[in-house]
This record gives structure tokens, sequence and C-alpha cells, in this order.
């Protein structure tokens, strides 16, 4: 049995730190990822999902690093619980182990749906604050991070996965994805 920990922050220079650090319990492995959990499609989460193995135990923070949408989280509980992995909130103290137990998934679907709630709200804020800026001459769009597309063309050309190069780059799949299509045109 191992414990492996699962650590998220939304961007690249936010600080994973706090996240398990004094959790009281002797980690194996830690997975982390910097990108948003709007999606599961992160290559750590990936990563993890398929090192884990029945008797581990995935330990995280709290509800909204595992996922941002109550869909997403029950999937990845359900498909953790099914391969004999525990799952264990240190926030919240929930412990999801595929036992029957029908106040922590009340919790579980309450936080996860609070998760979702916080996720729609700073989308909200966020489109609200571009409009704002846009009127004001104030907002031009971000750049375009094109310093690893060179890198993921090789990779792709060598023949290796979307996913993989994904893992190998440390980027989101969805970024191969568009750096792929872009050199097919």
């Amino acid at each position: 049995m191992q414990n492996i920990a699962y650590v998220r922050v939304s961007s690249l220079d936010q600080n994973t730190e706090r996240q398990l650090s004094d959790c009281g319990v002797a980690l194996d492995k830690t997975f982390t990822d910097k990108l948003s959990g709007a999606t599961t499609e992160r290559p750590e989460l990936l990563a993890m999902l398929d090192y884990a193995r029945e008797g581990d135990c995935i330990h995280v923070h709290s509800i909204d690093r595992l996922a941002r949408s109550l869909v997403d989280l029950q999937g990845l509980i359900s498909q953790l619980n099914t391969k004999g992995v525990a799952v264990h909130f240190h926030k919240e103290s929930l412990v999801f182990s595929g036992d029957a137990n029908p106040m922590n998934d009340l919790l579980l679907n309450m936080l996860g749906a609070v998760a979702q709630f916080e996720r729609a709200t700073i989308l909200e804020r966020q489109r609200e604050g571009i409009v704002k800026a846009k009127a004001a001459g104030k907002y031009k769009g971000r750049k375009a991070n094109t310093a690893n597309h060179d890198q993921i063309k090789k990779l792709l050309d060598s023949g290796m996965s979307v996913r993989k190069v994904a893992l190998e780059i440390g980027c989101n799949p969805s970024t191969v994805q568009r750096v792929k299509a872009k050199a097919r045109s």
C-alpha cells in the first residue's frame, strides 16, 4: 500500500507548499499539476490515475483541488474506488474507500457542487472584467506561449502520442492538440 499525494494549483506562479505539508502521513509519491481543475485532462492527474494500485490511498488537500466539476469529482472517486484505491480529502476529513457511506456521499455532492459554483462565479467575474477592460481599451488578450511548440512538433514527429508529449513537456494535452492541428494546416 502506498500513500500518494495529488496536489493542484491553477497556475504556474502559485505555490503548492501549503497543500499536504502537515497532513501527518508519510507520502510515498506526489503528483503535482499547475493547471485549472475545470477538466480532468491534466498530465499529472492522468499519471496518478494510471499509477495508483489496489490498496493505495490518494491524499488530496481539499475536494476542489481534485476537481471543480461535480460530475468529474464523482467520476474520479468512482474510478479510483473501483480499482480498490481510497481517496482522502484532508481539509474536509472525508475518506472514500468504496464502502457505502450515505453521509460522505451527501457531503461530497454538496461540497463538489460548491466547488463547481465557485468556478462558475470566477469565470463570470472574469468575463465581466474583460468586457469592462475592452471598453476602456485596456484589454488586448494574452499572448500565446509558443516557447515549447518546436519541441512538441519534434516529439509528435517522432511518433510519440499526444498524451505522452503532454507529460514529457509538462503541458495540457489540448496544447499539444492545437500545435498538431496548426502543423497540419
